[in-house]
């Protein structure tokens, strides 16, 4: 048996493993699974820490009163910034592992959390021009890249059969820096402390990431760039339509994270502290039944669980424009918070569905066993990035529709309603192309037909 090396490659330095095969039961009983599951822990350390500082400014808003001098539409064009660049950043960190090695870029990415971090901690007083703000808030958008290179690095230590408990608990690990930073916000708030204080909390976990990465992660040297599964992923339809439907789910889910303090400071004159009381508890609840979204997608299949999840998305979108139009604070928040667990559960159904789409081409295209399984795992691997990234986008999308809905009619309302559109319309691509053609497959009867494998999306 031989066991993994962390002798350095020849021509480059860090902590690099030369032989590394999860998919070997003894290996990985030996010594995979205890170096895979350390990495696991390191990883999602960084990851976590990095969607904190991501979404600080959904915090820092909150402490920003008057004598900022910023309008509502102005601190929602701040966090708009921060989600657009989160997303784009979402690219190249997804093939910074390979040509950096996981360990290293880990260090890399978790050390560059220190920029915003400190730029926003020597700024944020009264008298600081907008601009200023805007920089600094953009460059928080670099802790949404973490996310992207950490389900990569992860992707690579474990085996087909474990990757899904990995993953999952590699993405929920850092959703729930969301919540942290909200709740960590709200102590803050509680005990009278300024923004100064939430950032300062951060510095110090940002050195102790960056600091256990270099010391306990690993590269692994076998990890290449595969520029031509990347191309093809791009070519591919259901790439694109995949990341409309995430844009759904984890645009959603990251687009309210940022406002929802925000809509209940502005459109329900909460004060910082009483937003901040139920701020955390939507992405709290969202970040943890994401699993259970995959699990039902396990179980049903993706295309089903997501299909009826956008119908409670849609109902739950309705319910609070009602509320919204008669300032009911309670059903509002109710709603807002249902909203944020059916994003979390669509999170899990989505992504899922990923793989199970291209090997379903795979076998639709005549291949099988292993080589089926490789064809799927090559796409479904590269298009992974460009739909995390696509999906991010939607956060965007939403910040900058309360932004639009508060100048214009002075609250949330607009907005809910073309959020409810956009539900109805991803409920109609998700009908229209994984599971309608399933049932006109079924139909097909004859021999001719029977002899040609087809494409059925409703398991996947």
């Amino acid at each position: 048996m031989t066991a993994p090396s962390t002798a350095p490659a020849s021509s480059r330095g860090g902590r690099w493993i030369q032989h590394w095969d999860p998919e070997n039961e003894a290996f990985w009983n030996e010594t995979g699974e205890k170096v895979a599951r350390r990495n696991l822990f390191f990883s999602v350390l960084s990851e976590h820490i990095g969607f904190s500082i991501w979404t600080v400014w959904s915090v820092m808003v909150l402490f920003m009163g008057p004598e900022y001098g910023l309008t509502p539409a102005d601190k929602f064009f701040l966090v708009s910034m921060a989600t657009l660049v989160g997303a784009i950043v979402r690219i190249p960190y997804t093939f910074a592992v390979a040509i950096f090695g996981g360990r290293n870029w880990t260090v890399v990415s978790a050390s560059l959390l220190l920029i915003p971090t400190v730029a926003a901690f020597v700024v944020m007083e009264p008298g600081t021009s907008f601009n200023t703000f805007l920089i600094c808030a953009m460059l928080a958008g670099i802790g949404g890249g973490n996310f992207a290179s950490s389900m990569t690095n992860i992707n690579a230590f474990f085996p087909l059969r474990k990757k899904g408990w990995a993953l999952g608990l590699n993405a929920g690990g850092g959703n729930i820096g969301v919540p942290v930073v909200q709740l960590i916000g709200l102590a803050v708030i509680g005990a009278a402390g300024g923004p100064r204080v939430l950032l300062g909390i951060y510095i110090p976990f940002i050195v102790i990431a960056a600091v256990l990465a270099a010391v306990y992660m690993d590269n692994i040297a076998s990890v290449k760039n595969d520029t031509g599964a990347a191309k093809d992923a791009v070519k591919e339809g259901h790439t694109w339509i995949m990341s409309f439907l995430y844009i759904g789910t984890f645009g959603s889910f990251i687009g309210y994270s940022f406002a929802f303090g925000l809509v209940l400071q502005t459109q329900f004159g909460r004060t910082p502290l009483e937003s901040a009381y139920v701020t955390f508890i939507g992405p709290l609840l969202g970040s943890l039944i994401r699993p259970v979204g995959g699990a039902l997608a396990d179980k049903y299949g993706g295309a089903k669980i997501t299909l009826w999840n956008y119908v409670g998305m849609a109902a739950a979108t309705g319910i609070i424009v009602i509320a919204s139009m008669q300032k009911s604070l309670p059903l509002f928040t109710t709603a807002f918070i249902v909203l944020f667990v059916l994003s979390g559960l669509g999170n899990g159904s989505t992504f899922k569905m990923i793989p199970g789409i291209f090997q379903a081409k795979a076998l639709a295209k005549g291949l099988e066993g292993e080589e089926a399984a490789a064809y799927g795992r090559r796409l479904s691997g590269a298009s992974m990035g460009i739909i995390g990234a696509v999906g991010a986008l939607g956060g965007l999308g939403i910040n900058l529709a309360f932004r639009q809905s508060f100048l214009s009619v002075g609250s949330g309302t607009g907005a809910f309603v073309a959020f409810l559109a956009f539900y109805g319309l991803c409920f109609a691509v998700t009908w229209a192309v994984y599971l309608r053609r399933s049932a006109s497959n079924a139909s097909a009867t004859t021999a001719a037909t029977e002899a040609k494998p087809q494409l059925s999306y409703a398991e996947v």
